[in-house]
């Protein structure tokens, strides 16, 4: 079987997620994904009719992110018309999983050069949503087939999930605060000292105007103090009716956990933040680089794919990382460094605990909490972090991985190279 090796990664700065708030807000989802594929194609000389495929991740594809972004974006960043595109959905994981088919795809001999990556506005997302309720349209969960799904494998609000996991697993209001506090207090520092500069491409408009150039999410002045002040955000909507019968999301739970008397732990500054991004990987064969004259900057170890229990929807991230690390022949102890998207601190609190690990191999630039999950594409910046995090740290191995709606998470362990393996 051939390697597949990574060449290079891009993203664009996270804009807050919100119409009228967000720097990137009134930017179509087609651009951000654009701005990342012209990047990398002209960061690598890339001769885009050599691109035998675009892999595309967007979880929401609804209005301006329907229609197969992939394709679209490619032919609107410039790629030859040879170059084809397709998109797909795993929600939150689809960034991670856009990297593992194009190296699944690398690896069998079927394609030499793919770039996968993903785009998510979720200043569009929530607008969509909003409008869809207000104009009498059922969320997707709730419709005839999902509503007889619910029966056997009831699926929550996720906020409401990760307060359910925390109090199954014991967790307090204050571990959970500390992991809040300490990705802020890294990703600030990360910032300071330029760790994704590497990365990182401005967004500009049409006229070549800098739209935005630099992270736009991250709250540095947080504090512990502060963050014990804020109220739990998910009470109030465990309760609320979400259908004709009368059920909650609370409800939906205690069907599968009926002795679960589920507390509140999780607010906005311990929870993901909502924001706009896109992300990029360019990911070839050893001989494809070669010729084009590329040189590699990390080669995909293994990947891998676990399903857990739907109606705590979160746990997923530890058996996918036991998985992957099977898979790919190695320990915990091998891996160097680790990314656990932090959707919400009992996720990455679970993961470390579960795992034996030590924070300071552990997301150290900060996470999800400080920088935003623009859901579709955080699996890419995630991979693009760990690259520049192990280059500059010398580091060999690294693993990323994220849970994801439906009770899944996918997994990649990455091996930092200077050359190609033999």
């Amino acid at each position: 079987m051939s390697e597949a090796y990574i060449i290079d990664a891009v993203r664009t700065p996270r804009g807050i997620g919100k119409q009228g708030k967000g720097a990137l807000a009134e930017q179509h989802p087609q651009h951000l994904a654009a701005t990342v594929l012209k990047a990398i194609a002209q960061r690598n000389g890339l001769d885009t009719a050599t691109v035998d495929d675009v892999i595309w991740s967007v979880s929401t594809q609804d209005g301006m992110q329907a229609g197969d972004l992939g394709r679209m974006a490619a032919l609107d960043a410039g790629y030859d018309v040879t170059s084809s595109g397709t998109t797909l959905d795993r929600f939150c994981g689809g960034g991670i999983t856009s990297v593992s088919l194009a190296a699944a795809q690398v690896m069998s001999g079927m394609e030499d050069c793919v770039v996968a990556g993903g785009t998510e506005m979720m200043s569009l997302t929530g607008q969509m949503a909003r409008d869809k309720m207000a104009a009498g349209m059922k969320p997707p969960m709730m419709g005839s087939y999902n509503e007889r799904l619910q029966q056997s494998h009831p699926q929550s609000h996720q906020g409401v999930c990760g307060d359910a996991i925390a109090t199954q697993e014991g967790f307090t209001r204050e571990e959970l605060d500390e992991v809040g506090y300490r990705s802020q207090q890294r990703a600030a520092q990360a910032i300071a000292e330029g760790r994704f500069d590497k990365s990182l491409v401005p967004v500009v408009d049409d006229e070549g105007n800098v739209v935005l150039d630099k992270e736009e999410f991250p709250r540095p002045q947080t504090t512990r103090e502060g963050l014990a002040e804020l109220e739990p955000a998910f009470t109030k909507i465990a309760d609320v009716p979400i259908d004709q019968n009368g059920t909650t999301f609370r409800g939906l739970i205690n069907r599968k956990y009926p002795d679960l008397e589920i507390e509140h732990f999780h607010h906005a500054g311990n929870s993901s933040g909502v924001v706009d991004g896109a992300a990029a990987v360019l990911v070839t064969s050893k001989a494809y680089a070669q010729k084009h004259g590329l040189k590699p900057r990390a080669r995909i170890v293994a990947t891998a794919n676990m399903g857990d229990d739907p109606t705590l929807m979160l746990n997923a991230p530890v058996p996918a990382a036991k998985k992957v690390l099977e898979k790919a022949g190695l320990t915990v102890d091998d891996i160097d460094l680790f990314e656990i998207n932090e959707a919400f601190a009992v996720v990455a609190a679970k993961f470390v605990r579960d795992l034996g690990l030590d924070w300071d191999k552990v997301n150290v630039n900060g996470g999800s909490i400080a920088l935003g999950h623009p859901i579709g594409a955080t699996g890419s910046i995630l991979i693009g972090t760990m690259i520049d995090e192990l280059e500059r740290q010398n580091k060999r191995y690294g693993l990323v991985t994220m849970c994801a709606a439906g009770g899944m998470a996918p997994a990649i362990v990455i091996e930092r190279v200077e050359d190609f393996v033999d």
